[in-house]
């Protein structure tokens, strides 16, 4: 169910009243017969999760196989097979099947999402059935079930508190609340699951005490069942699948235009309709990016085994490119941006002065009597051996109607009452203060004072805690409430979930990088108001769920780009956040590692988890984090700016050198005698200029490319286009010029000869993009270097052995021979002068 009333859901059930609800689930105190709960089985269906779609093997691999670029690479390999390049034609479809294997593979991680939730639940439940309470299976719970939940026990069900004896839950994985939440009976009026303070929420674990219950929701109806759900959904395409597909889209159109272009005016001019054929086929596989796939998928892999090493395991490789392109991080706070384990911050006197006291005897008291919950374990780690020389007496455990608990012990100071619990409490209690080595009088205005105190301790995202004492005397050894009045008011403990030490460095490091982030969390927004200041963030506004919840799309849409901090939110609104910020373009991220993070996981862009979180948000998440620190973030943003800027040294090379000469090839044709490359030659050439990139995902990286956020911008992937291609063509007709005109070029040494200067121009020109700086000054890696010279070499050499005549080469005179090395030489200035204009000053392009 909806965590809060909106105009088109039903309010909460905790702001409903008992009756109401017992009415409207026909059901009393008394719990269900075994004939009502199987009848309403069968109306709500079982208390479990709806299972996990689980795409068919076969399914996966046809989904990617019917992508635009898949499709292309597929019709390239068959019909190079069938003109006669059959190992070109098994090279390109080897390529594609590794790249659609290794895909496949990654997808399997989420088939076990459902697994993982059931996994996170109580097995067994205790119910009232025909008047007497049983174990049952978890599943056979149904609304109108009357339950019974002691310490230790997972809430099975969504339900009402009817009854509580000193009961609290531990609902941080849902609600993000680092405390133990007491639960009680009565009536609320918050609309919010954190302020539920009536509720029991399936998933939450019991930490003390017992408490009976009446269900209200079960399975998918439950705020667990919720997030549990948001896993069954369909993935959404991530923007690295969309820029590639929109990329696949566009190469598509431009091969088909230019094959049938080419085939149209050929047969035209008269040519052979089967010669025309295979060179316009020749030239649809020259403009495949048929490495594409596989540049991809080793540079992504190549980038997840180096995220490893950061800290960073990667479940989807396509989140790598992703994460770099991330422009906002919204992160829960427990556990992210705090420690998630709460410490003792300050011990004050009565007026709010340092004084040890009041924490070495809360210590005390929690080491000899204390709940063993998270309050009584930082006051145990934070007071050294305090409950040395002590010896309990008498233990009054904690009553959560007074709110206050108590033990009798013997130390050095005597007998000694000592009683902590809620400040509010507390002081009523009190008779006097203790000031120094004074007592004295208590009175209202002191109270109040107290009172004004711990308020300023909550905005300051300190919980106060009060302690008091009372000399004993007698032989009683009995404690009962009558004894826990007329007390010593001793003083304060405030106790913080304190940011980590790297938590503001690291954000800074991340909005210099481009990255703004904004905490979405279900903690309290006061809390949440000092921590954003903390950790530097903008706290002058934080909206609470119920300021969300009143909020329309179009609303929330506004004030997300300058709200910052977000408290009190359900798992629905973290979602409805991310997607508002989807909206406007964002790339969002988002980081958390609770039951309550699932959705927002699973819609995000990009789902980060660490290791220690519930296996629902790892099982959501594309990457999980070994250390649960934002600075480990920023080194991923950093490999995925890097992965993503080799990827598109690919790209650009394909979209310059590759586009302009079978461009300048496809226009020679129409005015030539004879092909001035023919296809064997143009396949040949294809297959040693991929040869030549297969360095390229180890290649280096200027750290201009990893400053700013990067995506794939079709519009100036269009323009570098259309100033590197159209650059190449023009060298290519020079070279066509100069062999007819000036050295009267046979066929086989035109064609020679052109097939020379365009692995030349091609190759060498990789040198050129592949850096935004001057090449000289950004040496490309060893790998790159080898395997692009050494495409080259044989490219060089080939014409001139004895294989030549395979592919119908004649070995160019000298002359020829010079002259091209000349005007490769001119074309590399040249595209070294023209590269910054080709990139653009404002272009979304990675400037690698």
């Amino acid at each position: 169910m909806r965590p809060e009333a909106t105009p088109d859901a039903p309010a909460p059930f905790w702001i409903q009243s008992e009756a109401a609800l017992r009415a409207k689930l026909h059901c009393g105190r008394d719990g269900l017969s075994a004939a009502e709960a199987a009848a309403r089985l069968r109306q709500y269906g079982p208390n479990a999760d709806a299972t996990a779609k689980r795409p068919s093997l076969l399914g996966a691999i046809l989904r990617r196989l019917l992508e635009p670029l898949s499709l292309i690479l597929l019709a390239a390999g068959v019909v190079s097979a069938a003109t006669g390049d059959a190992v070109g034609g098994s090279i390109i479809v080897i390529i594609l099947a590794v790249s659609i294997g290794l895909d496949t593979v990654q997808e399997g991680q989420a088939a076990r999402a459902a697994e993982e939730l059931r996994k996170s639940v109580a097995l067994k439940a205790e119910v009232r059935r025909d008047g007497a309470y049983v174990q049952i299976g978890v599943e056979a719970v149904a609304p109108g079930d009357v339950i019974r939940v002691r310490a230790g026990d997972i809430i099975p069900a969504d339900a009402l508190v009817l009854e509580a004896d000193a009961f609290t839950a531990n609902e941080a994985a849902l609600t993000g609340e680092p405390y133990p939440v007491e639960k009680r009976p009565g009536t609320v009026t918050g609309l919010t699951a954190g302020e539920a303070s009536n509720a029991l929420f399936r998933g939450a674990v019991a930490q003390t005490g017992e408490a009976l219950a009446l269900v209200v929701s079960t399975g998918r109806a439950t705020l667990f069942g919720a997030a549990a759900s948001a896993l069954n959904e369909t993935e959404e395409t991530s923007p690295f699948q969309r820029d590639l597909r929109s990329y696949g889209l566009l190469t598509a159109r431009l091969t088909i235009a230019l094959v049938l272009l080419v085939l149209t005016t050929h047969v035209l001019f008269g040519r052979p309709v089967l010669q025309s054929l295979l060179f316009a086929v020749a030239l649809a596989v020259g403009l495949t990016p048929e490495l594409l796939p596989m540049i991809t998928t080793v540079t992504l892999s190549r980038g997840a085994m180096r995220m490893a090493k950061r800290k960073v395991i990667v479940k989807r490789l396509a989140s790598i490119h992703d994460l770099g392109a991330m422009t906002v991080l919204c992160t829960d706070k427990t556990g992210t941006l705090t420690s998630a384990e709460i410490s003792l911050a300050r011990s004050l006197g009565p007026t709010g002065q340092a004084d040890e006291r009041p924490a070495r005897l809360g210590a005390i008291a929690a080491c000899l009597g204390g709940d063993r919950g998270a309050l009584d374990t930082a006051l145990i780690a934070g007071v050294a051996d305090a409950a040395k020389g002590w010896i309990l007496i008498a233990r009054h455990a904690f009553d959560f109607n007074r709110r206050m608990g108590s033990v009798l012990a013997n130390g050095p100071d005597g007998r000694l009452l000592i009683a902590k619990g809620a400040p509010e409490s507390m002081v009523a209690q009190c008779a006097s203060s203790r000031s120094g080595g004074q007592i004295l009088s208590m009175a209202a205005k002191d109270r109040t004072a107290v009172l004004a105190q711990v308020r300023s301790l909550a905005e300051e995202g300190l919980r106060a805690v009060a302690v008091a004492s009372r000399p004993w005397s007698g032989d009683k050894t009995v404690v009962t409430s009558a004894d826990e009045t007329g007390m010593v008011f001793e003083g304060l403990c405030a106790f913080a979930d304190p940011p980590k030490a790297t938590a503001a460095a690291a954000i800074a490091r991340l909005a210099a990088a481009g990255v703004k982030l904004k905490i979405l969390s279900g903690d309290d927004p006061v809390v949440v108001r000092r921590l954003a200041g903390l950790v530097g963030l903008s706290a002058e506004r934080v909206l609470s769920g119920a300021d969300v919840a009143g909020l329309s799309d179009d609303a929330l849409a506004v004030q997300v780009r300058s709200v910052d901090a977000y408290g009190r939110l359900a798992p629905d609104q973290k979602s409805r956040l991310i997607k508002a910020l989807q909206a406007r373009g964002d790339v969002v991220g988002y980081l958390g590692d609770g039951i309550n993070d699932a959705p927002a996981l699973k819609i995000a862009d990009i789902g980060l988890s660490v290791a220690g979180a519930t296996g629902v948000a790892q099982a959501a998440a594309d990457m999980i984090l070994l250390a649960s620190d934002l600075e480990v973030v920023a080194d991923g943003v950093e490999e995925g700016r890097r992965t993503f800027a080799n990827i598109l040294k690919y790209v650009r090379m394909g979209a310059s050198s590759n586009f302009g000469n079978m461009l300048s090839m496809a226009a020679a044709s129409l005015f030539l005698p004879f092909l001035p490359m023919l296809p064997t030659q143009i396949l040949l050439n294809n297959l040693l200029y991929d040869v030549s990139e297969i360095g390229i995902p180890f290649d280096s990286v200027r750290s201009e490319a990893v400053a700013r956020p990067q995506v794939w911008d079709m519009r100036a992937l269009i323009r570098f286009a259309a100033v590197m291609g159209p650059l190449s063509s023009a060298f290519d007709l020079l070279t066509f010029g100069g062999l007819i005109f000036l050295f009267h070029a046979s066929p086989a040494a035109f064609q020679t000869t052109w097939f020379l200067e365009s692995m030349a121009t091609q190759i060498l020109v990789i040198f050129v993009i592949r850096t935004n700086g001057r090449p000289w000054k950004d040496l490309p890696r060893p790998l790159l270097a080898a395997s692009s010279l050494g495409a080259l070499i044989v490219a060089m050499v080939l014409p001139f052995t004895s294989a030549a005549r395979l592919f119908g080469f004649q070995a160019p005179p000298l002359a020829i021979t010079g002259g091209v090395g000349l005007l490769v030489v001119v074309y590399l200035v040249c595209a070294e002068l023209v590269k910054q204009v080709a990139v653009g000053p404002s272009s979304k392009l990675a400037r690698a």
